[in-house]
Order: structure tokens, then sequence, then C-alpha cells
């Protein structure tokens, strides 16, 4: 009897390290050290109210503030330099301002409770709109995230409607991914997605929210991959390059994939062919910390700023230096 109990006790043991090295990767590389943070509850410059996206120029940073229906704007060290948006739907205001993108000098807005996408001059003018509410090709419900392609055609995560939508320049539908109104776990279906970005070679990927993964995509639009949990379909948990909830991506220098990982309070860094390289983050409130991290953007120096939902404030990370 005892021998059977310890066949099977180390039958169990095999059988977990068989799981772990088939579904769970180990961290590559030195990974990213805190460096600051700003930020706290509140409608005064540099406060907040539920900051839901993030985007990074060379010198300042564009945060969200979706429930004060505005879009802040700080220097690299978390100084104040000026907002602009206010509640509502005319043109210039928002409502719920989510994920955001840059693209040739102008900020693009994923204006969810309006249902379309706004795209301002960096000063906080306002250009143009894109898309209005409803299900047909260009129009939306609930638009989460966006991000612009080299030839300037602009790709949208519809949320709602369970598809990616990918628009010209002037907004005109170009075509889809997914089908509308309907939710799925198969490769190039969606299960409310969230966010997209764009890389320099003209792939793009996209943050499956609720699928609990990530999808990847080539510059023709063809499906390439997935990623997050056994075979990518809809498992979640906290383990290395499993998600609990995807609701940002972007891309970092040398192709690196940046995952905003929403209920397991980090950031997990992938290779552009999804290959899990590390993370960073865990959870609470203090230095480094994370309740529910939303969105993040790289800036070309590798830092990483984290718009950390459920604290109310911007994180900024750094590469950490190699070890000895």
């Amino acid at each position: 009897m005892l021998r059977s109990l310890i066949l099977l006790a180390l039958s169990l043991a095999l059988l977990v390290l068989l799981f772990f090295a088939a579904f769970v990767p180990s961290a590559q590389g030195p990974g990213h050290e805190f460096v600051t943070a700003w930020g706290g509850p509140g409608d005064g410059p540099g406060e907040f109210d539920d900051p839901t996206g993030i985007a990074v120029t060379a010198e300042e940073v564009f945060v969200a503030d979706a429930r004060n229906g505005r879009i802040q704007v700080f220097d690299h060290a978390g100084r104040f330099r000026r907002q602009f948006g206010t509640p509502g739907a005319a043109p210039g205001e928002l409502g719920r301002p989510m994920n955001l993108s840059l693209h040739a000098d102008e900020l693009y807005v994923a204006d969810y409770f309006n249902d379309r996408i706004q795209v301002f001059a960096f000063d906080g003018t306002p250009l143009r709109t894109l898309g209005e509410a409803g299900d047909g090709p260009g129009r939306f419900d609930a638009p989460g995230g966006v991000d612009v392609a080299t030839d300037g055609d602009v790709i949208v995560a519809d949320f709602y409607h369970h598809r990616v939508q990918r628009l010209a320049p002037d907004g005109s539908f170009v075509r889809q991914w997914g089908h509308t109104g309907k939710s799925g776990s198969a490769a190039g279906e969606f299960g409310y997605p969230t966010d997209v970005a764009v890389a320099d070679d003209g792939r793009f990927y996209v943050a499956d929210g609720y699928n609990d993964r990530v999808q990847a995509f080539g510059p023709d639009g063809d499906f390439l991959t997935m990623w997050g949990g056994p075979f990518a379909r809809n498992v979640h948990g906290p383990f290395n390059g499993w998600f609990a909830t995807v609701t940002g991506i972007a891309v970092g220098p040398a192709g690196r994939v940046f995952v905003a990982d929403f209920y397991n309070d980090r950031i997990q860094v992938f290779s552009a062919e999804g290959d899990f390289l590390g993370a960073f983050g865990e959870t609470g409130q203090g230095p480094g910390r994370f309740r529910h991290p939303i969105a993040m953007d790289v800036s070309p120096d590798g830092s990483v700023f984290v718009a950390d939902f459920g604290n109310e404030r911007i994180h900024k990370w750094r590469p950490a230096a190699p070890g000895p």
C-alpha cells in the first residue's frame, strides 16, 4: 500500500513537472526595474480618475484620464505639462477615452463611449473623427484600442462587436477580422478585443481581452500565431506566459511585445514570435506594485510607462542592467 502511494505521488509530481515544462516557460534576460510613479485620485492636474491608456514620445507621456474625460500630458519624469478634452460627445470632447496611439505627430484616441476614434494634434487641437456608432463596416460599439499602420491605415479593436477593423486614413472601411457580434476562441476570432499594436515590419498584435491571449497577424492580415495559456484557447492563470484578461499591448525596441496582464497585476514581455521573455510588477500599492495595470507604452530609450488603473497613477520602469 505504501509503495503504491509513493509511486502515485511520484507519478503526480512527474506530471506536474511535465506540465510546467510544456506550458510554463522560464524568464530570459535581466528584466525591468522600477524608476518612479506619479498621480493619485482626483481631477486636478496630475491626478486621475481611471487612467486607461498611455502613449509616449521621446519627450512626453500622454495619458487617457477616462472618467475625467481628458488627456493629460507629462514629461518623462512625471511633471505635468498640459491637458485637453472635457467630458462630452461633441468634437474634441471625450467619453471614457481608452487606449492611445501616436502617428505622424498626431494622437489617436479610442473614444469608447462615443463609439469613434478621435485624432488630435499634440497641443490638443481636434483634427478629425473616424467612425460612429453601429454594427456596419467602419462603425463601432465601444472601441477599446487603436494603432496606425505604416501606410496610415487605422486598426481598431471593436470591443463589443468582437472584431478588429482596418480603416483607410479617411475612415473608409478596408477589412475586418472576427465575426461581428459573435465571440469565439479559434484563430482569428475574438472575445472582447481591447487593444492593437503595429510593429515596424507591418505585423500587428491584438490584445484578445477576455480570451486571455494575444493574436498576431502579418502585414497582409493573415493570421500568424497566438499565445497565452495552454494552446491559447481561453485558459487563464497566473503562470509565466498565461494571462488573466489582456487589456493593453505595445511593441518596444527589437520588436518585443509588452502585454498588460490586468488581473495578474503585471506586465509580461514576449519576443515578436510570442516567446516569453519576462514579467515585472506584483500586486500592491507600494513602489513597483500594481492594482490592475491596464495599458503601457515604450519610449525610444526602452523605458516602459504603465497606467496603473486601480492605484490611479502612472509608473515608469527601465530595462535592468545585465548581471555580472
